[in-house]
């Protein structure tokens, strides 16, 4: 991936927010209320939450609001009444806000449903921060070519990757050997296979580092987003699955290492806090003040690694299977995560049941090489459905 510089930062900022009512896109919020004179919100967006979405647009005073849900449009239209701020609704409305005039998007929509307006802000250049991995999981070929094709900056979220692109010679790529991307291993990373059967939702979603939302946090625990990481890492810095390792680090303050053909291993810290990622991509190519405690490695004394246990957690082999299939593979393993962990979120189903379904369904469908986004989308609609058979099927 290139970076491409700007001419000029524009002060202050023009910025989008897709996804403005989840954990990224409040913690982006936090950070442009501190700093009010850089940033000009043109849009931002939110899925069902009309009430957090229109206190946010009275807080921001954005020029465009838009909400998914249609059914909530009503009481958002309701809440900004008088306000001179254009409220829309619905996935068309979703994309218009994606491709408003703004100088840095942030893509933070959850899962697959943030792929179209992810890849309208990439078509429409600029830059554009990646909060949501499943774009690339999902479109990786697709949406690196595109980013070329505009000439879009496309900035990493996740603090892995973040921490990746901040110390990756992008100029001298050759000289990389290895990426490592570190992981907490989740609320489970000591329990067998048989305590986690019988592990709940409540005690999923209870990660030991990070504040995340409910599927991000399942997905920590069955290290599907390690799997999911390390997919989104190939298509990033254009490297080669083999030469991407995991390392379970339980404390999270070494975000992600880079080893260089020499040994040298470069890595970037910090507190586990989205805010400083955020930060990086909102200030870049300049920095800002962001209000995180500071790291003091003398209190914390000790830092930990591990191997992760495959076995255990069967996400990362069936991540990097699917990686390893290309085409459509990926975007199947994701939708079939997305149902299993709503269904396990639902009670439905088992914690274990959630990689099992995923190996299920990607075993079964086709895969296929993807150019366009509606294939993309039809492979994700057809392994939803069998993967929300699969479950009725277990459950009825």
């Amino acid at each position: 991936m290139a970076v491409v510089l700007p001419d000029a930062v524009a002060t202050p900022r023009s910025v989008t927010i897709l996804g403005a009512t989840g954990s990224v896109g409040r913690n982006t919020i936090d950070l442009i209320k501190r700093n009010p004179a850089d940033f000009v919100v043109e849009a931002i967006t939110g899925g069902s939450n009309a009430a957090l979405l229109a206190e946010q647009a009275l807080l921001l005073r954005p020029r465009f609001v838009a909400i998914a849900d249609k059914n909530a449009y009503p009481a958002l239209k309701e809440a900004l009444s008088g306000s001179g701020i254009e409220v829309a609704a619905g996935a068309g409305a979703i994309i218009a806000a994606a491709e408003r005039p703004s100088n840095w998007v942030m893509a933070s929509i959850v899962g697959a449903a943030g792929l179209a307006p992810t890849l309208a802000a990439v078509r429409r250049g600029g830059i554009v921060a990646l909060a949501n991995k499943e774009s690339l999981v999902c479109a990786g070929d697709l949406m690196m070519r595109e980013v070329a094709r505009s000439g879009a900056t496309l900035l990493p979220v996740d603090s892995e990757h973040n921490a990746i692109y901040q110390v990756f010679d992008f100029e001298r790529q050759d000289g990389v050997e290895e990426l490592i991307l570190t992981a907490s291993g989740g609320p489970f990373r000591e329990l067998t296979r048989d305590a986690m059967a019988a592990v709940t939702p409540e005690q999923a979603v209870a990660h030991p580092n990070w504040d995340m939302g409910a599927k991000i946090s399942i997905d920590s625990a069955t290290m599907m987003n390690k799997g999911l990481e390390l997919i989104e890492a190939h298509h990033l810095f254009a490297m080669p699955e083999e030469r991407i390792s995991i390392l379970v680090h339980p404390q999270s303050v070494i975000h992600s290492l880079v080893r260089y053909r020499d040994g040298s291993v470069l890595a970037q810290l910090g507190q586990p806090d989205m805010r400083t990622p955020i930060a990086y991509t909102l200030a870049w190519p300049e920095r800002m003040d962001v209000p995180v405690d500071r790291l003091d490695l003398a209190a914390l004394a000790r830092l930990e690694f591990a191997t992760p246990d495959t076995v255990r957690f069967p996400a990362l082999k069936l991540a990097r299977e699917a990686l390893r299939a290309g085409g459509t593979a990926p975007t199947v393993l994701n939708a079939a995560n997305e149902v299993a962990v709503a269904g396990f979120l639902a009670g439905r189903i088992g914690f274990l049941d959630i990689t099992n379904l995923v190996d299920h369904i990607v075993a079964e469908l086709s895969h296929y090489a993807v150019d366009s986004l509606d294939m993309v989308l039809a492979a994700d609609i057809e392994a939803r459905v069998r993967a929300g058979e699969f479950i009725d099927s277990k459950t009825t």
